[in-house]
């Protein structure tokens, strides 16, 4: 994957999170906490020097992707991954 610049991006989930790197290097993250067969976003950012290079989007269209393939339901508390999943209907039938 790359950025809007054609930078190389790698998302990787961690226990609660999951993390968007340019590089090699950390970038952003979009926090979660499963409960009930629900994955709960409340917070997403990516640092203020990368904005506008795609990189929310990317990480959340990842994290959302994975979801899915675990079976799981979004809860978009993180206004970032509401305003996605208004754009991207395709996952209107998984969301809470």
């Amino acid at each position: 994957m790359t950025d809007k610049t054609g930078a190389p991006v790698t998302v990787s989930e961690e226990p609660g999170r999951f993390t968007i790197a340019v590089d090699g290097r950390t970038v952003g993250l979009a926090d979660y906490h499963d409960r009930g067969g629900q994955r709960v976003f409340p917070h997403t950012e990516v640092e203020p020097e990368f904005e506008g290079r795609g990189l929310g989007t990317i990480l959340v269209a990842e994290a959302l992707r994975v979801t899915r393939e675990e079976g799981l339901r979004i809860v978009p508390s993180c206004s970032m991954v509401a305003h996605y999943v208004q754009k991207h209907p395709e996952y209107a039938d998984i969301t809470d």
